[in-house]
């Protein structure tokens, strides 16, 4: 922070070498480099952009020019650039970086790349390229096209708030790991990874969600709603959470019907939204696991652990969901409880002991958790 603000002061900025020059002189007597890793300080991504009044370029990290100065030097050694740009510097400056560095590297095996705006036209191939990370970036790539195209051999991608897209489809046959944060602007979202294993989504009222991953284990979804949930040869999710709008829970968990070797689930839905507050959303929640067993056939005959973070608004109703769901769920023998901090400790401890002697071959644990806060575990197996 004292560097860029000397840097902008007229008494001291001519004291000042620039960092472009540093980093670019840095290079030239390492050409032998395997990883580089350029990014700007904390302080300064968490400055307000009132604080930033000029059209400075000095730290705009992404700029093809810079790029091109000093990535050709290592274009033989290197294999795992990672770039975060100056998002003040960067959001309004449409970058080429991703088609020079495919155009540059021929050996790039990760590729991460931070706040910045990102255009694909020229992007070339990378066949060697097995984990991608795209975080707080404007894409232009609004189907995903480019980046099924140029990475067919990506084992491992990241998109964290990555803007831009509309309607995007992932197609990799060797995803094997992937973790994807969307905005409420695409109307679909379409996966399609016959490899991928682990896969944590984070979206908020897509149209359409279409999922066909055979060989998917863990499963993390969070969602507010969506029109339509397909999910297509994905009966091997053996750990499911789920964190939605709880007036959704019924018809979200009747398209996991198929999973027939789910052995932990864990709901989140009372985070998401102030009205699950209220005495109402109990009712739905518990009448939403009678009516997924009733109407699908169905009960989760597999699953063993079960997770769940609750408020206790009427304890009653708060016990009639937990004996809803331990009465469909046969071999399920661990619960965690995490109870909202707001629950007066007497309600707390009378939850407890009702559901321990209702269901003694059940392992009880049971906790607080608190918005913003880490949950916190106050009693390990009862």
């Amino acid at each position: 922070m004292s560097r860029y603000l000397n840097s902008r002061s007229p008494e001291t900025k001519h004291l000042i070498t620039p960092f472009k020059i540093v980093f670019n002189n840095l290079v030239l007597r390492s050409p032998n480099l395997e990883s580089v890793t350029i990014g700007v300080d904390r302080s300064l991504v968490e400055m307000p952009f009132d604080d930033f009044e000029d059209e400075s370029d000095d730290l705009h990290l992404t700029d093809f020019n810079f790029i091109q100065d000093w990535l050709p030097s290592l274009s033989n050694s290197i294999n795992s650039p990672s770039v975060s740009d100056f998002w003040v510097q960067s959001c309004w400056r449409r970058s080429r970086a991703l088609p020079l560095i495919s155009s540059t590297c021929y050996g790039l095996v990760q590729l991460v790349i931070r706040n910045a705006w990102l255009a694909v036209d020229g992007l070339c191939l990378m066949p060697t390229l097995t984990n991608l990370t795209l975080e707080f970036v404007r894409l232009d790539d609004e189907d995903l096209n480019m980046i099924n195209t140029c990475f067919p051999n990506l084992k491992e991608l990241n998109l964290i708030g990555v803007g831009g897209l509309e309607e995007p489809k992932i197609n990799l046959s060797h995803l094997q790991t992937c973790q994807w944060s969307v905005s409420n602007a695409p109307l679909s979202l379409v996966i399609s990874a016959p490899s991928l294993v682990d896969f944590h989504l984070k979206c908020v009222k897509p149209r359409l969600l279409f999922l066909e991953a055979p060989s998917l284990s863990n499963f993390n979804l969070s969602l507010e709603n969506t029109d339509e949930l397909m999910l297509k040869n994905c009966g091997n999710i053996q750990c499911l959470q789920l964190e939605v709008e709880c007036f959704s829970l019924a018809y979200i968990l009747s398209m996991f019907r198929h999973c027939v070797v789910l052995d932990r689930l864990s709901l989140d839905f009372v985070r998401r939204t102030e009205s699950c507050r209220g005495s109402e959303a109990w009712h739905v929640m518990e009448s939403s696991f009678r009516k997924v067993s009733c109407e699908n056939g169905t009960r989760m005959k597999t699953l063993k652990e079960l997770v769940a973070h609750i408020v206790v608004v009427e304890i009653e109703f708060t016990h009639a969901f937990i004996f809803s769901v331990l009465d469909k769920c046969n071999l399920l023998g661990d619960v965690s409880l995490f109870i909202h901090g707001h629950a007066d400790s007497c309600v707390a401890g009378n939850l407890i002991s009702v559901c321990r002697s209702k269901f003694t071959g059940v392992r009880w644990r049971w906790g607080i958790w608190k918005e913003g806060i880490k949950d916190t575990l106050v009693s390990d197996g009862i």
